[in-house]
């Protein structure tokens, strides 16, 4: 059994949760770190959380390529953490803007006031003692690694982790967490960063309903998708399924603190 560490059970592809879940278990999924986006979706993250609350986990975020997002929209969601940290295992998904800044004549403008949330998001996870799945693909892994270090953040995963080898190595040097997707049963880039990441280091996730080309192509996403994530890592670490599973599975109960039953 393995814990898919992200997914999006929010959306409308997964209106059916008990059919969700009950088609992730015959694949050897026992259940879903959910995130959030924005207050709208986290209410429906928390209200998945509730229906099955030994194989749902609640995360409350705010997307930093979110543009449409506006500072009265953060307001909401610190509310909304405040008001329901007991019930969540972490903040996220939050970060860094990236795919936004592409072709945008604003761009510098994004990225500070990006940089200026995610600073007022990782203060609230630090009030609250929570980790944060972090939204930090590429250029922006760095930046936000030095975020996590300048609030002394304990737990964090970036979460489908994308960066130059040397930022993985100071990531995972300095105790955080990486992610990886699908993307890793096709993609060499993703082939890569696992090779090269130690087992104890690295979560798995679906990212659920992102859609996968390769073997993917045309298969509906969800939680399920993690086990074959798994079956890859284990493949390229040259480990049994059932052992790589079960690590994958401790290092998401170490960073969400978990109670896996």
């Amino acid at each position: 059994m393995v814990i898919d560490s992200h997914c999006h059970l929010h959306d409308r592809a997964f209106a059916d949760l008990q059919e969700t879940l009950r088609l992730s278990l015959t694949h050897d999924v026992w259940g879903a770190v959910a995130v959030g986006c924005d207050a709208e979706t986290n209410a429906k993250t928390l209200a998945a959380a509730a229906a099955a609350p030994k194989s749902i986990w609640a995360c409350l975020g705010f997307h930093p390529d979110w543009t449409r997002l506006t500072d009265e929209d953060l307001d909401r969601v610190e509310a909304q953490v405040a008001a329901h940290h007991s019930r969540i295992v972490g903040v996220g998904e939050i970060g860094l803007p990236w795919y936004s800044l592409e072709g945008a004549p604003d761009a510098a403008a994004i990225m500070a006031r990006g940089r200026e949330r995610l600073d007022r998001l990782l203060g609230l996870a630090s009030r609250w003692d929570l980790p944060v799945a972090l939204h930090a693909p590429h250029g922006a892994a760095a930046d936000a690694l030095q975020a996590l270090k300048r609030h002394r953040t304990e737990r964090a995963v970036f979460h489908w982790h994308k960066a130059p080898v040397e930022v993985t190595h100071a990531i995972v040097d300095a105790g955080y967490f990486v992610s990886v997707t699908p993307d890793v049963v096709y993609r060499e880039r993703d082939r890569e960063m696992v090779a090269g990441a130690p087992l104890d280091a690295l979560l798995v996730e679906s990212d659920g309903p992102w859609k996968y080309g390769g073997e993917f192509e045309g298969i509906e996403s969800g939680p399920w998708l993690a086990s074959r994530v798994a079956e890859e890592v284990a493949k390229l670490k040259r480990l049994p399924v059932d052992e790589t599973m079960f690590q994958l599975s401790t290092n998401t109960c170490r960073l969400f603190d978990l109670i896996w039953v």
